[in-house]
C-alpha cells in the first residue's frame, strides 16, 4: 500500500486521483449513468454513490467521535461480513441524484475530507490509536482509513469506468 511522508502529501495524492476520476464522468450521459455493462459490477451512478458512501461515513465516524457519540463501523446497521447490504444502501440514498449532482456532492465531501486532514497534526494522521473509530485488530492509523476510502477507490474505480466506457464502445 502507498504510504505518504506528511499530511501535504497525502492531501496532494487525494487530490490528484480525484480530480482525474472526477474527469471520466465528463463524457458519460446523463441517461447512461444507471446503465451496466457486461465485465464491470457497477453502473457510473452506482460507481460515485460508493464513493459518496464511504466518504459520507469516514467524515461521520471523525464528527460522531468528537461529539462523543460511539461509532460503530461500517455503520450502526451493517457489519464488516455485510457490505453488500451497505454498498445498496449507498446505491439507494445517492442512485436518485443526476450525475452532476452525485459529482458536486463527492467533490464537497473531498473538499471536507481535505479540510480535516489540514486541521489534524502530525499524530493523528499518522500513529495509530489516535481515533477510537480507526482502532481495530489491524491498528491502522487514521492516514490509512482516509487512504482506502479515497485515493484507492479512486484509482480503482477510474479503471472501472474506463472499462465500462470501453465495453459500451465510447473509449
Amino acid at each position: 500500500m502507498q504510504t505518504y511522508k506528511d499530511k501535504t502529501e497525502l492531501i496532494d495524492e487525494l487530490k490528484k486521483r480525484y480530480l482525474l476520476y472526477d474527469q471520466e464522468f465528463d463524457d458519460i450521459k446523463e441517461e447512461e449513468k444507471d446503465l451496466l455493462q457486461p465485465g464491470v459490477d457497477k453502473t457510473p451512478s452506482q460507481n460515485i454513490s460508493y464513493q459518496l458512501g464511504w466518504t459520507h461515513l469516514l467524515l461521520q465516524w471523525e464528527s460522531d467521535e468528537g461529539n462523543g457519540i460511539e461509532v460503530k463501523t461500517p455503520a450502526p446497521e451493517y457489519k464488516w461480513n455485510n457490505l453488500g447490504g451497505l454498498y445498496q444502501s449507498f446505491y439507494n440514498e445517492y442512485g436518485s441524484y443526476n450525475l452532476q449532482q452525485q459529482r458536486e456532492l463527492l467533490r464537497a465531501k473531498v473538499d471536507e475530507i481535505i479540510n480535516w486532514i489540514e486541521r489534524l497534526d502530525d499524530n493523528t494522521l499518522f500513529i495509530p490509536g489516535q481515533r477510537k473509530w480507526a482502532t481495530t485488530p489491524a491498528q491502522w492509523p487514521v492516514w490509512k482509513w482516509i487512504h482506502i476510502n479515497t485515493v484507492a477507490p479512486f484509482k480503482n474505480f477510474r479503471t472501472q469506468l474506463r472499462k465500462w466506457k470501453k465495453e459500451k464502445g465510447t473509449e
